[in-house]
């Protein structure tokens, strides 16, 4: 089927498939609020859409996402839960169909996060996924503190919400992070071919063990709670000082404060 791009996200169907693709490869794909807003509404569509049996979140570039487009980003920040960037997490946490990933390059912020809710994750060799929200003078998000801790341990965890160090797609497999490592070329087609198989399967017994598989309640709860600390970060002398330090390209200097 012939792809649509709408606010730089391309969707397309595959069968019962829908693949999901970031579209913004000049900028990384960078996530602006034109593209959550786009992405809530994919979302939205495809729980409701009978025919969809599966999505499937990749990119037309070799940039997963590079995180939000930190411009856009605030110039209108998050003030609350009805913010696109929440809706698109509380979307994701919603959705009872199987969420795929197929991840070449950098995953940045929500390049990491949003696959911690992807029931299949595939990577390149070259992925490298960040979070990077203490670097920015913020706090993790779509329940990153509880999932990340629950799948790799306090200690490891702490290495990637506090330290941000990078993971690259060969020590995500070895975490628990993706399923497998494959070559650039065919990590989104083994995404498809595992929407595929699994649209196949006994929707409602699919749909059942999937809700089992997570707590959704607890993920609800922590995804509230990082948000309340999120938005009241943004208004700190720390982002602030993140912030201009990265417009400047210069390493910012938190001694002060």
């Amino acid at each position: 089927m012939t792809p649509t791009v709408i606010d730089d996200i391309e969707t397309r169907r595959e069968g019962g498939t829908l693949l999901v693709r970031f579209a913004r490869a000049a900028k990384k794909n960078a996530l602006t609020l034109a593209m959550y807003e786009r992405l809530c509404t994919v979302m939205e569509e495809a729980a409701a859409d009978r025919e969809v049996k599966a999505v499937v979140f990749s990119s037309t570039s070799e940039t997963f996402t590079a995180g939000n487009d930190l411009g856009d980003f605030m110039q209108s920040p998050p003030t609350g839960e009805d913010a696109p960037v929440f809706r698109f997490l509380k979307a994701v946490l919603a959705f009872e169909k199987p969420l795929l990933a197929a991840v070449d390059g950098k995953g940045v912020g929500i390049g990491l996060t949003l696959l911690l809710h992807c029931d299949f994750v595939y990577v390149t060799e070259r992925a490298s996924l960040v979070a990077p929200f203490v670097n920015l003078g913020l706090v993790p998000e779509a329940a990153s503190s509880l999932l990340l801790p629950s799948l790799l341990g306090h200690r490891r965890a702490a290495e990637v919400l506090m330290l941000g160090e990078p993971i690259s797609g060969p020590r995500a497999v070895e975490l628990g992070l993706a399923n497998a490592v494959l070559p650039p070329d065919a990590v989104e087609k083994t995404a498809l071919e595992v929407a595929r198989v699994l649209s196949e399967k006994p929707p409602t017994a699919l749909k059942l063990t999937k809700a089992l598989l997570k707590d959704r309640a607890a993920i609800s709860q922590r995804m509230q709670e990082e948000g309340r600390h999120f938005v009241a970060q943004l208004t700190s002398p720390e982002v602030a000082e993140a912030i201009t330090a990265f417009f400047e390209k210069r390493k910012p200097d938190f001694s002060k404060l």
